[in-house]
């Protein structure tokens, strides 16, 4: 922040625009004739009086620059700036994640993305309201982008993993375990039988998988019309005004359970179950 802050400090409107104005009337001052003959006929040195002149500008200028940099106006202004690029950065997040997972969305969750799209700009766009700064509010908005972004990618992880495990027959696995089981009646050879066996608890242990991620999922599907609740409620809450630490925690939770979630799904998709 102090780096910032000095950065901003140097270049700010009223520090800069006052160094260009001194400089610029020294630059002018020493070129009318009128003043090189006021100066000559004083017996005073016009390059030693001009690098005077540029120098006390100098220090004005640095002076400006450290009165800046003390200044709480200064500090409060910087700070509402840099909260607004950070807002802003979350916000192009979002809409970006969003594009890309109307991709791999089907209609209901394309539609379910618009409107949590729609309480998003609604709960941003509330900021804009009244004069005096809320942080606050910024906060609650703040975690309210990050859980949309965390919602975006659980979302979209849900949409492709459901597509592929919907891609997975077991049917055909059912069919090739009964057929096992009815060869083990017949067989004699106890090894041939013992390599049937293991190949059916290989084919039940793939098919349980199956069932388990398929139960995993409708609980993440539950977890994402939570998040999307949630966002409803807090929206007009916020825009009614109606903010509490007690939103940023259940946000911050949200945020972070949401992302445990995902982080599951993206390692499923890495092993993913094949059915052969």
């Amino acid at each position: 922040m102090s780096g910032n802050l000095f950065f901003n400090a140097i270049f700010r409107f009223r520090n800069f625009a006052t160094l260009l104005g001194w400089c610029a009337v020294v630059y002018l001052l020493s070129g009318w004739s009128e003043t090189q003959g006021f100066l000559s006929y004083n017996n005073i040195a016009v390059s030693s009086l001009i690098t005077g002149a540029y120098g006390l500008g100098a220090v004005t200028y640095l002076g400006m620059v450290i009165q800046s940099m003390f200044s709480s106006a200064f500090k409060e202004e910087i700070q509402k700036k840099e909260k607004k690029k950070e807002l802003n950065n979350l916000n192009r997040q979002c809409c970006r994640l969003a594009a890309q997972a109307r991709g791999a969305a089907t209609p209901i969750q394309r539609q379910k993305i618009r409107k949590i799209m729609q309480d998003k700009d609604d709960i941003l766009n509330s900021l804009k309201r009244g004069d005096e700064r809320s942080y606050l509010k910024e906060k609650i908005v703040e975690k309210s982008l990050n859980l949309v972004i965390s919602y975006i990618k659980l979302m979209t992880n849900y949409s492709i993993r459901i597509k592929e495990l919907s891609e997975i027959n077991t049917n055909d696995l059912m069919n090739k375990i009964n057929a096992n089981r009815r060869k083990l009646s017949f067989l004699k050879d106890e090894r041939m039988a013992d390599d049937i066996r293991s190949i059916i608890e290989m084919d039940e242990s793939a098919i349980q998988r199956v069932k388990e991620e398929r139960n995993e999922l409708d609980r993440i599907n539950a977890r994402l019309d939570y998040i999307e609740s949630m966002l409803g409620m807090f929206k007009h809450q916020i825009i009614s005004s109606i903010e509490s630490e007690e939103m940023v925690e259940k946000l911050e939770t949200a945020v972070n359970e949401a992302t445990a979630l995902d982080s599951v799904l993206q390692e499923r998709r890495k092993n993913q179950i094949r059915l052969h």
